[in-house]
């Protein structure tokens, strides 16, 4: 599969994003991952990802969702769908999302280390808002851009 990649610099360092042509398929900070064997092409999912982030990062909740096609097992996909169900400027527990998909899936419990490592791989962040996980007690932990980036991006949402 052809991958398409771009830059854009965010206030908080450059943000790599990678599209399959016509969805966004990846999106992170560019020093903590980079994308590989990936052309640089103007598309124009790449344009309106920009516009999101703009707004995003200018204070605003974003009224629309560039389109996204996330890959990964039928586990982390549900735990991806599940992030992208936390309100904007508002957060949960790598617990709470453990009971609530334990719930969606039928089982008595499920472990908050597994969602975990789903959250840590999803591959577009910031749009499928992983930073709005926090550990017991509101610890900021299991950010792959990196915690500091995980406390500034909450604080840009609560305004």
């Amino acid at each position: 599969m052809t991958q398409y990649t771009a830059k854009w610099q965010s206030p908080l360092g450059e943000i790599t994003l990678v599209s399959d042509g016509t969805a966004l398929t990846g999106l992170w900070f560019t020093d903590r991952h980079d994308a590989a064997d990936a052309e640089t092409k103007e598309l124009p999912i790449f344009r309106e990802t920009v516009r999101w982030l703009e707004c995003y990062f200018g204070g605003k909740e974003p009224d629309f969702t560039p389109k996204v096609a996330l890959r990964g097992t039928a586990f982390q996909e549900l735990i991806w769908e599940m992030l992208t169900e936390i309100p904007y400027g508002r957060t949960t527990t790598y617990g709470a999302l453990a009971a609530a998909a334990a719930k969606r899936l039928g089982a008595a419990r499920m472990s908050a280390q597994a969602v975990g490592g789903a959250v840590g791989r999803n591959p577009v962040s910031l749009i499928v808002p992983c930073h709005r996980v926090i550990g017991a007690h509101g610890s900021l932990t299991g950010y792959a851009g990196g915690t500091e980036r995980k406390r500034l991006l909450l604080e840009l949402e609560k305004g």
